[in-house]
C-alpha cells in the first residue's frame, strides 16, 4: 500500500494540481478573467445570498387555464358531432361547464355514448381514485352538459406550473443570466430568483408574455366593419393588429400551426429593406402542416398572431414547403431579438403576475460572505489545531491534505460554473470535517497496529489497507444522502448537496491516495523505527 511507481505518483500529483488551478480565476477580477480563453474563464458564481439579485414570485391565471380548459372541451365535443354527424344547437361554454343541445331525440343516446369517450380517468396509469376529468350528463329537453370538475381544474393548473417552470427557465437562461433558481411554491405559483441581477424590469418583461404564435387564416368572406356590429361567424372571432394604428381583422378560430411546432427563431435583417425581422423555422411536423396549409390557401392572407394580436397578415403566393419563413411588423432590434427569444423558449400555457417582488442589494450579499468566511475560517483553524495537538507530525499531513482537498472542491466547482450560496459554504465546511475524519480512521488504525506489535512501516501500510473499506463505507453513505437532496431538494439544498457530494470525491482521493503518497514519501525518506502519532 505504500509502493507508488513514479508514474502513479507523478499522476496523482498533477491531478490535484490542475484540478487546482480550476480555481485560480476565482482570485482575479472579471474583467480580467474575460479576456482570457474560453476554456480558462469558467469560475464560480455567487448566489442570490452572496452577491445580491432579484427575487419573484410569480403565480399563474388560474381563471385563464379554466378557461382554456372549457374552451378545449367545447371544440373537443364540436368535433366529436361533427365527425358523428349529429345534430347539435347552442353549443356554448356556461360557468364550469359546456353546454350543447341535440336537435333530433333519436340521437341522443349515440351523442351521450361518443361525448361520454372524452372523459378520461384523472392521474393516467397510475391512477386516480374514481375521478375524472369530465362528467357528461343528460340535463333533459336534449340539452347535454359536460362539466369539468374541479379536480380536473386543480390538475391542469399543476400540469400548466410544471410547464411554466420549464419554459421560464429557458427565457431566464437566454437572457445571459446565470444559474436561477426556479421552482413551484403552492398549488399556482413560481419563485423566481436571479443572481446578480439588480434590475427586475428587463426579466418581468419578458416573463410577463405568453408569446402564443398562431397561424391563422384570415377570414376575407366576412368584412372587419360588418364583423364589429356583431356579425360574427361561430367559427371566427375579431383580433387586432399588434402595431399602431389598430386595424381589426377577422380570423378564423381553427389554428393552423400552433407556436410550439418551432424548433428555431433568430432575429436578422431583411435584405431588401434592412428592417428587423425574425426568422423561423418549424420542426417536421410543423413543416408538413404549413406546407399543407399553404397549398390549399394559395392567395389568400393568413395570420401570424401572437398572443391574440396579429403582427403580420401576409398574402399567401405560393405553397411554403421549406418549412420556414420570417416574420416582419416594425420591429426595433431588441424586440426583435425578445420576440425571438420568446419563441425558441415556447409559449406559456398560462400569464404569470408578480405578485411579490424583491432585490436583495449587494450589501446584504457582502455581510454574509463575510459571515460565512468566518465561520469556515474557525472551523478550519479549530480542526487544524486538532489534528497537530492529537496526531502531531501525521495531524500535518493530515492538514496538508485537507487544505488540497479545500483547493479542489473549489476547482472542481469553478469547472462546473456552480452557484456557489451559504448552505454551500456550510457543505464545504462540512467537508472538512468529513476529510479529517477519513485520517482519523486511518490513524487510528495505526495506533491499533502498533499496539497489536506490528512494526512502524508494517502498523502503517496496514492501517492504511485496513481502513479502507471503512472510509469508503462511510463517504459512500454519506453520498448517497447527498444525492437525494441533489434530486429531491430545490434552490439552496440542491446547492449544499452539490458541495457536500463534490467534497466527498474529493475527500476519497486526498483522505486515502494523497495523503497516502505524503506518508509514504516520509516513510523512504526517514525509514522510522517508530511512528510519531
Amino acid at each position: 500500500m505504500l509502493y507508488f511507481t513514479r508514474w502513479k505518483a507523478l499522476a496523482i500529483i498533477l491531478t490535484a494540481l490542475v484540478v487546482c488551478l480550476c480555481a485560480v480565476p476565482n482570485f482575479f477580477p472579471e474583467a480580467r478573467v474575460k479576456t482570457w480563453p474560453l476554456w480558462a474563464q469558467r469560475h464560480l458564481v455567487l448566489g442570490l445570498d452572496l452577491q445580491g439579485g432579484s427575487y419573484l414570485l410569480l403565480e399563474v391565471d388560474s381563471n385563464y387555464v379554466k378557461k382554456e380548459k372549457l374552451d378545449q372541451v367545447r371544440d373537443d365535443a364540436r368535433r366529436v358531432l361533427r365527425e358523428a354527424k349529429i345534430g347539435y344547437t347552442g353549443l356554448n361554454a356556461r360557468n364550469d361547464a359546456v353546454e350543447v343541445r341535440i336537435s333530433r331525440d333519436n340521437e341522443l343516446q349515440t351523442a351521450l355514448s361518443k361525448l361520454r369517450d372524452l372523459s378520461q380517468p384523472l392521474g393516467g396509469l397510475l391512477g386516480s381514485n374514481g375521478q375524472r376529468s369530465l362528467v357528461v350528463t343528460d340535463a333533459g329537453g336534449g340539452l347535454i352538459r359536460l362539466t369539468v370538475p374541479q379536480a380536473a381544474i386543480t390538475e391542469r393548473i399543476r400540469q400548466t406550473i410544471d410547464q411554466s417552470i420549464q419554459i421560464v427557465e429557458r427565457r431566464v437562461n437566454q437572457l445571459g443570466t446565470v444559474e436561477p433558481v426556479i421552482q413551484r411554491q403552492g398549488t399556482d405559483r413560481i419563485l423566481v430568483q436571479v443572481p446578480g441581477l439588480q434590475d427586475p424590469t428587463e426579466l418581468k418583461r419578458i416573463l410577463g408574455k405568453t408569446a402564443k404564435m398562431e397561424f391563422r387564416m384570415v377570414d376575407t368572406a366576412v368584412p372587419p366593419d360588418q364583423a364589429a356590429k356583431g356579425n360574427v361567424p361561430a367559427d371566427d372571432e375579431i383580433l387586432m393588429s399588434a402595431q399602431a394604428p389598430k386595424i381589426p381583422y377577422v380570423v378564423k378560430k381553427q389554428v393552423l400551426v400552433s407556436g410550439g411546432e418551432l424548433q428555431d427563431a433568430q432575429p436578422g435583417f431583411d435584405q431588401r429593406s434592412g428592417e428587423a425581422i425574425v426568422s423561423f423555422r418549424f420542426n417536421s411536423t410543423g413543416s408538413r402542416k404549413f406546407a399543407q396549409a399553404t397549398s390549399e390557401n394559395v392567395g389568400q392572407p393568413f395570420a401570424i398572431v401572437l398572443d391574440n394580436e396579429v403582427i403580420s397578415a401576409p398574402v399567401i403566393r405560393e405553397p411554403i414547403t421549406a418549412g420556414s419563413g420570417q416574420i416582419s411588423g416594425s420591429f426595433t432590434v431588441q424586440s426583435a431579438n425578445e420576440l425571438a427569444i420568446l419563441l425558441r423558449a415556447g409559449a406559456l400555457p398560462a400569464p404569470l403576475t408578480v405578485i411579490e417582488e424583491r432585490t436583495v442589494g449587494p450589501g446584504l450579499g457582502q455581510d454574509s460572505i463575510e459571515k460565512g468566511e468566518l465561520a469556515a475560517y474557525v472551523g478550519s483553524i479549530m480542526v487544524v489545531v486538532f489534528m497537530l495537538v492529537t496526531y502531531r507530525l501525521f495531524g500535518l499531513f493530515a492538514n496538508i491534505a485537507v487544505a488540497i482537498n479545500v483547493a479542489m472542491i473549489f476547482g472542481v466547482l469553478s469547472l462546473l460554473n456552480a452557484t456557489l450560496t451559504l448552505p454551500g459554504i456550510a457543505g464545504i465546511v462540512l467537508t472538512v470535517g468529513i476529510a479529517v475524519d477519513s485520517n482519523v480512521l486511518i490513524y487510528e488504525r495505526i495506533r491499533e497496529e502498533i499496539r497489536g506489535g506490528r512494526t512502524a512501516i508494517s502498523a502503517i501500510d496496514a492501517g492504511f489497507k485496513r481502513a479502507l473499506a471503512t472510509i469508503l463505507d462511510s463517504n459512500i453513505t454519506t453520498f448517497i444522502a447527498a444525492a437525494v437532496l441533489f434530486y429531491i431538494g430545490t434552490g439552496p439544498v440542491r446547492g449544499f448537496a452539490v458541495t457536500l457530494g463534490v467534497g466527498i470525491l474529493t475527500t476519497v482521493f486526498t483522505a486515502f491516495t494523497l495523503t497516502r503518497l505524503i506518508v509514504a514519501g516520509w516513510v523512504r525518506w526517514k525509514r522510522p523505527q517508530s511512528v510519531p502519532i
